[in-house]
């Protein structure tokens, strides 16, 4: 039986009463985001509800940019956005932008000042803070509350026109000061910011606040279901007030299902861009980094990222997510595609003395033990090859079954070969490794003489890629690092990131290594994905790689204690 595109979840079963009750006639959601940095794995999620719950329905689905704050947006991060959202597998119907709709939101606001529904506010955003109350305590009015209407337009107007510096008026809604939801408090809903916008330009010098435009943005766009994260829940009676005292055509509605959080991650904008600001990261598209376009240059897949948000379904409950059940999907969603080949990431020479100086044959390998149609390739052989440097030791412990003086191992697709002899540096360290090898071993000759219990990987060195390899641990040590929320990164834009999580920085996030791979890696291209034996799964790296000096970047270990539970 095929999979639906979404798991049983209560929005499912919201959007299947309101059609057959003809609340609606056909669904329609929207994504959207800030374009104020890159997209994140919890976007990842987002975007799946958003899409698949409309595909689902036979519904349509707007990608929305929220470019209401423009003294934190660019054009970059509008261009990012789309290319992530194309790139999970998702299409939307129409591209739409806040800032289409400021002289309808503006209008909007001049309603509510006719109604006696707002003022203009001349304290700071300090006082008006200290006049909010708590959760206890009941705010206090402002003393300019009771502004007339005629007043209230007119310094509105002046707001409009750039009379005023930032941050000396603001426009609120005139709701409740002693409601028990102090969002209902008289929030602000226009601000004043003097800074050119990237799709308006200097036309506007006011800007709406995303609680008041979000409402308004989507009555305009006839959403049906306007789908956000939990944190919006308390905010859902003042989305209702402002689609009822606006008057506007079309009435959505407001539900909210729990974000992801995975462990180890940080997914707070303002975090992620001062880790790249201040040079932690290699930009937004660092491998590390939880942004989708950093997952991409690692090499997950969007097929891996879809199934793992699918697993983590939708619910009202916020959970943690552990970062092995990411890993497991990017496993699962491999293991039939990638190549299997070697690489060698921390070499030490290996000289077989037996064999004959200057002749080089080819071994057959198959490509995917797992996967047949994938075929087979010709490896090269030869006298000298690179094993890992941990395959050897001179004094082994017990249960060492890799190679050591008097062992013999098998080289996979290869022979047998017996250690015989080390060669030191002045230091003592062993720098190379003799060998014989017994020709009678070759794999597939169907040789049953003896058994080995060790089997170990290997290039043949003549022919061998030079390569660089990038390893990668948790950027966060912490388990459960603190984020910002959307909302708390609305309120915060203008007050930088807390530096002390950088704290919480894994100094051994990144190691690079240098060692060999198959000659047959010579014509890998950016994005292509490779199983390396024992070591894991690898991404050329679509930055640093050039043509013949590959760079890879791991994936994935290729072992997880992780396992789904069962159904």
């Amino acid at each position: 039986m095929e999979k639906s595109l979404t798991p049983s979840n209560f929005i499912k079963n919201v959007i299947s009463e309101d059609l057959r009750a003809g609340k609606v006639k056909e669904v329609v959601t929207r994504f959207p985001p800030e374009p104020n940095g890159y997209l994140h794995i919890g976007h990842a999620k987002a975007i799946w509800i958003n899409f698949a719950l409309a595909e689902e329905f036979g519904g349509s689905t707007n990608l929305r940019f929220d470019d209401t704050n423009p003294a934190k947006e660019d054009e970059e991060y509008v261009n990012s956005i789309q290319e992530d959202v194309k790139w999970l597998g998702y299409e939307w119907k129409e591209k739409r932008f806040a800032s289409d709709y400021f002289e309808q939101m503006y209008e909007a606001a001049v309603r509510l000042i006719k109604k006696g529904l707002a003022y203009v506010d001349d304290l700071s955003a300090d006082q008006i803070r200290e006049l909010r109350g708590t959760l206890t305590e009941p705010g206090k009015n402002s003393p300019f509350r009771d502004r007339s209407v005629e007043e209230n337009l007119e310094l509105f107007t002046q707001m409009r026109n750039g009379e005023f510096k930032d941050g000396e008026r603001v426009l609120r809604a005139k709701i409740d000061m002693a409601s028990p939801n102090i969002n209902l408090r008289d929030p602000v809903i226009y601000r004043i910011a003097h800074v050119t916008h990237h799709n308006t330009g200097d036309k506007w010098c006011i800007y709406p606040m995303y609680t008041f435009a979000h409402p308004l943005e989507d009555a305009i766009e006839h959403v049906t279901h306007s789908l956000c994260s939990l944190e919006f829940e308390d905010q859902r009676p003042f989305y209702d007030w402002v689609i009822e005292h606006c008057e506007m055509d079309a009435e959505p509605h407001q539900y909210e299902f729990g974000r992801l959080n995975l462990a180890q991650t940080v997914t707070s904008k303002r975090k992620l861009k001062l880790l790249v600001d201040e040079g932690h990261v290699d930009g937004w598209d660092d491998p590390r980094m939880p942004t989708i376009s950093g997952l991409r240059r690692r090499g997950y897949t969007p097929e891996a990222l879809r199934e793992f948000v699918y697993e983590t379904g939708i619910s009202k409950s916020q959970g943690l997510v552990d970062l092995q059940m990411l890993e497991h999907f990017i496993r699962e969603d491999l293991k039939l595609k990638a190549p299997r080949t070697m690489a060698v990431l921390d070499p030490i020479k290996v000289v077989i003395t037996n064999y004959p100086e200057g002749q080089t044959e080819m071994l057959e390998a198959e490509n995917n033990q797992e996967n047949e149609e994938m075929g087979t390739r010709q490896i090269p052989f030869s006298r000298e090859i690179y094993i890992e440097r941990e395959d050897f030791m001179e004094d082994p412990p017990s249960k060492y079954f890799r190679l050591f003086p008097g062992n013999e191992v098998r080289l996979k697709h290869a022979y047998f070969i017996k250690c015989n002899d080390v060669i030191k540096d002045e230091e003592g360290n062993v720098v190379e490794i003799h060998c014989t090898y017994d020709p009678e071993t070759k794999s597939g000759s169907g040789f049953t003489g003896r058994k080995v219990k060790g089997t170990i990987h290997w290039v043949e060195a003549s022919q061998a890629i030079p390569a660089e390899f990038r390893l990668f641990e948790p950027l966060i040590n912490k388990e459960e690092p603190e984020g910002d929320t959307e909302l708390e990164e609305e309120k915060e834009a203008t007050v930088a990131a807390p530096k002390s999580f950088l704290d919480e920085l894994n100094p051994n996030s990144l190691t690079i290594v240098h060692g060999y791979v198959e000659p047959n890696m010579a014509d890998a291209k950016p994005q292509d994905k490779f199983q390396f034996f024992r070591h894991g799964y690898f991404n050329v790296d679509s930055k640093y790689s050039e043509p013949g000096q590959p760079v890879f970047n791991r994936v994935v270990s290729l072992k997880s204690s992780f396992h789904l539970p069962k159904a």
